[in-house]
């Protein structure tokens, strides 16, 4: 199944919904970046989160960057989404490890550590805005449902998942988000919470076959679910030589010919996709005539 996420809305609109398969695009970030499976883990549920609260942005170029910091090995994550299911992340120490937790499971929570998130939103304003919270578990989702509730008042539900194959591959992978509106009713609040109760973790479902529709189905099916629309996800990173190009344009001709008396040329590293973009110094000297 290729990534896709879908948006709905449920009990007249009292609720709004998000799910998302997202298995290719954190198996993509796992290979690009070398994750261990606790590293994976971590770096696909932000991932996952990501790309919902992404579709969540109004502009055509508004751009989402959520940023995990913590004192556990990993150190921190970082993820960028648009508003068109592209999504691209990084770990600060893509092979950091930890023991499985108690349960046996991989130990996400304690692979961060305690720490915060920062969500930053670009919307072409002056300022981007920007709201950093405490960690509450360093399980991502836990995490992002209370952003969601401190900073923007808006109560939900977040869900998300990894599973990984036993040859550290990415078995399974996505997610919900689930938003009560603020004319929501006392009634559908606590039929959305019995609901939710019940529902399995999301890679079960996922494992089980159910697609991001009908995981919808299994907690919103008799609320009066209304399908918005799907739209294809994946792991997209926007750099290129030619970016990178004027980012060495942009360094001015002194600093580049600093760089051309060293005689090494220079290499640019994109942290997103993993990506070494080589110059030679004849090439620092074509761009040093430009600019």
């Amino acid at each position: 199944m290729e990534d896709y996420m879908v948006r709905a809305t449920a009990a007249n609109a009292q609720i709004r919904a998000f799910a998302v398969t997202s298995r290719e695009t954190v198996e993509y970030a796992r290979q690009a970046h070398d994750l261990s499976p606790v590293v994976t883990a971590a770096l696909g549920r932000l991932l996952t989160g990501g790309v919902m609260m992404g579709s969540m942005l109004k502009g055509e170029k508004d751009l989402l960057t959520l940023k995990v910091s913590g004192d556990g090995p990993v150190h921190g994550l970082t993820v960028t989404a648009d508003a068109y299911g592209h999504v691209k992340g990084y770990a600060d120490c893509p092979q950091a490890m930890m023991p499985p937790s108690s349960a046996g499971k991989l130990d996400v929570g304690g692979v961060i550590g305690a720490g915060a998130l920062t969500v930053i939103k670009d919307m072409g304003l002056k300022e981007p805005y920007s709201s950093t919270i405490e960690l509450t578990t360093g399980e991502i989702g836990d995490d992002l449902t209370y952003y969601f509730a401190a900073s923007e008042q808006i109560p939900s539900s977040v869900a998300l998942g990894v599973l990984m194959e036993r040859n550290n591959t990415v078995k399974q992978a996505g997610g919900f988000i689930l938003q009560l509106m603020p004319f929501t009713g006392e009634e559908v609040v606590g039929r959305l919470e019995e609901k939710l109760k019940d529902m399995p973790p999301v890679t079960a479902m996922l494992e089980a076959g159910d697609t991001p529709e009908q995981i919808l189905e299994r907690v919103l099916g008799d609320m009066d679910l209304e399908m918005a629309g799907t739209t294809p996800v994946q792991f997209r990173c926007n750099c290129s030589r030619k970016r990178v190009e004027k980012v060495l344009f942009s360094l001015g001709r002194k600093e580049l010919q600093s760089l051309i008396d060293e005689g090494k040329g220079a290499e640019l590293h994109c942290h997103f996709c993993n990506t070494d973009y080589a110059f030679t110094t004849q090439e620092l000297r074509e761009i040093g005539r430009r600019a």
